[in-house]
């Protein structure tokens, strides 16, 4: 029993670690984090939340990178987020809601990730009231970065974007296949192809 509990430590080391990026909480409370949440790993290209279920789950990124996507009426797949490594990931507002899922969550490769249900966040912020500020300011700088993005979208013509894009994740951009770039910048996989041929960096 002793090992396997060192085991679930090591596991939420990583979250442990990115909450005391944000607020300053004893990492002897913090030892009994890993009872709120569920360890997982997912195969690439699983699913992990399908547009039309209920959610209930949202997910840290403890290794690994996956999309956030809904199907268009033409039936082509929209891709609308990434997640990677140490940021968090679900339908939010069915997540808040437990209610219809209005996107999908796929694994764009092998991935870890902690989950917690609504019921169990809900119990980890009455005994832990100062994760309210975690939570707070992680969001805020994930809905500033959306912001900024919608902007350049607006703004920038799509070699710029592209450009734009690359300069910031050159690394990140290694690791995804080039269909689910194309989907998040809003080109064609054609398009895409045909600016990175021209050596755009």
């Amino acid at each position: 029993m002793a090992a396997n509990n060192a085991n679930k430590t090591l596991v939420t080391e990583p979250l442990i670690s990115h909450i005391r990026k944000f607020c300053t909480i004893d990492l002897e409370r913090l030892s009994i984090l890993e009872s709120f949440f569920e360890h997982r790993t997912y195969r690439k290209k699983e699913i992990l939340l399908n547009e039309g279920n209920r959610c209930y789950e949202k997910f840290f990124i403890v290794k690994g990178c996956v999309h956030l996507y809904y199907l268009k009426q033409n039936g082509i797949e929209q891709t609308t987020d990434f997640a990677l490594e140490h940021w968090w990931i679900s339908d939010f507002m069915a997540f808040q809601n437990s209610s219809i899922a209005q996107f999908s969550i796929r694994a764009v490769e092998k991935t870890e990730v902690l989950c917690i249900s609504a019921d169990n966040q809900r119990e980890l912020l009455n005994q832990f009231p100062e994760l309210n500020a975690y939570f707070h300011l992680v969001f805020q700088r994930a809905c500033a970065a959306s912001q900024v993005r919608f902007r350049l979208m607006f703004e920038l013509s799509k070699e710029d974007l592209y450009r734009h894009f690359n300069q910031l994740f050159p690394e990140f951009i290694q690791r995804i296949p080039q269909y689910l770039l194309a989907s998040f910048l809003g080109f064609t996989p054609e398009y895409l192809s045909e600016i990175r041929k021209k050596n755009i960096s």
